[in-house]
């Protein structure tokens, strides 16, 4: 073994060792951002739901990345629907076309802490807020049916509200603050728009994974999304979320030890590439093609022909060509050189009657054994030819 090779292998085996010693000793971050992603497993992504919600509204579900102006420009809703946004940054073209959907009967279920992006449908009937200085908040729902399922938020709970509500909205659901017990706090409401009906929640946390995952917390859940009928339903999803990959690859790089297992993988097969390429490297001498000198061949016969003279015959083998193409390109019969075969030409051709005839009286000319040609006639004739089948 040489001792290049010794060099590397002990580089590559140290290099192992502290990439084992690195994941022995590394903690778990657990990631605690409010993603809201559907396809994330971290605690307020929203994975669990995903898997869930589908049997919740018996099959009739549809997910789509596309804003709601991009899906309502290509598909004309006429039946009631339900429209379910959560945490979702809308533009306002696409609030216009939720607006006009509604408007037209469809049930929107908008889940936001976000009251700052508020359409202004919502923006003109409601005024919201937050509440500050608490540890943990209470959400529940004022139907006396629903009344047991309360919720309590323990962990980065937004604590929204409605601060106002206009006259006409009904009131869903409230926020209580451990240290107010006593004042209830507007969190939850629906009013009438047009046909339809628009649902608002401002803690759209109770959807996470994190509480979901938690004993008797679906039961919340499960209450809210009960208010949604049993119709079609349309969830519009972040751009990023629905259209996730889950390549082999993907699974690797998820995973800490699978991807440097992955990496320590590729650094050996470089070494080991390196070092067979340097054994078995040799020089390859370099055998250039043949040229193809057909052009070249060509050029010359030509020119024989013009040292020879013999323009007469030279024309006639111009004006033999110039036929056989005609015959088997254009299907036209060159067996009279008549009005009919230049009329003929000239529609197949569209080229002016006057450079045809012109071009037959030349071919006439290299047929006639007798008649007295010149370099000029050949180079006329050669270019009327070349012209009269130019494509």
């Amino acid at each position: 073994m040489k001792k290049t090779f010794k060099i590397y292998l002990f580089f590559f085996a140290i290099l192992t060792v502290g990439l084992v010693a690195l994941e022995l000793s590394k903690t778990d971050v657990i990631d605690w951002r409010k993603n809201f992603d559907p396809n994330e497993k971290t605690p307020f992504g929203l994975f669990v739901l995903n898997e869930e919600i589908d049997n919740m509204l018996q099959k009739q579900l549809t997910k789509t990345n596309e804003s709601p102006y991009q899906y309502y420009e290509k598909r004309k809703k006429n039946s009631p629907h339900n429209i379910i946004i959560i945490a979702k940054t809308i533009d306002a073209t696409s609030w216009k076309k939720v607006e006009k959907e509604v408007e037209a009967g469809a049930q929107l279920f908008f889940f936001s802490e976000n009251y700052y992006d508020f359409p202004e449908f919502i923006y003109s009937k409601t005024r919201a807020s937050a509440v500050y200085d608490y540890n943990s908040v209470t959400i529940q729902l004022t139907d006396k049916k629903l009344a047991t399922t309360n919720l309590i938020l323990d962990q980065r709970p937004h604590g929204g509200y409605f601060s106002r509500v206009d006259k006409g909205i009904e009131v869903l659901g409230n926020l209580v603050v451990q240290k107010d017990r006593d004042i209830k706090r507007v969190n939850f409401i629906r009013f009438k728009k047009g046909k339809g009906m628009v649902y608002i929640h401002l803690e759209p946390l109770f959807l996470t994974n994190y509480y979901l995952l938690k004993k008797k917390n679906e039961k919340f859940a499960e209450a809210v999304l009960s208010y949604i009928p049993p119709q079609e339903t349309i969830w519009f999803v972040d751009d990023s979320t629905l259209a996730v990959s889950y390549s082999p690859m993907r699974v690797i790089l998820s995973h800490s030890p699978l991807k440097y297992a992955w990496w320590i993988l590729l650094g050996g097969l470089i070494l080991f590439a390196i070092f067979t390429a340097k054994r078995k490297q040799r020089v390859v001498p370099i055998i250039e093609p043949p040229k193809n000198k057909s052009a070249e061949f060509v050029k010359s016969i030509g020119n024989l022909y013009l040292q020879e003279g013999d323009f007469h015959d030279m024309m006639n083998k111009k004006a033999q060509y110039f036929l056989y193409k005609v015959r088997t390109e254009l299907l036209i019969d060159t067996t009279h050189l008549n009005e009919v075969f230049a009329k003929r030409l000239h529609t197949k051709t569209n080229q002016p009657m006057e450079k045809i005839s012109k071009a037959i009286v030349l071919i006439q000319k290299a047929q006639n054994p007798y008649a007295t040609v010149q370099k000029e006639d050949l180079e006329q004739l050669n270019q009327l030819l070349d012209e009269i089948l130019r494509k």
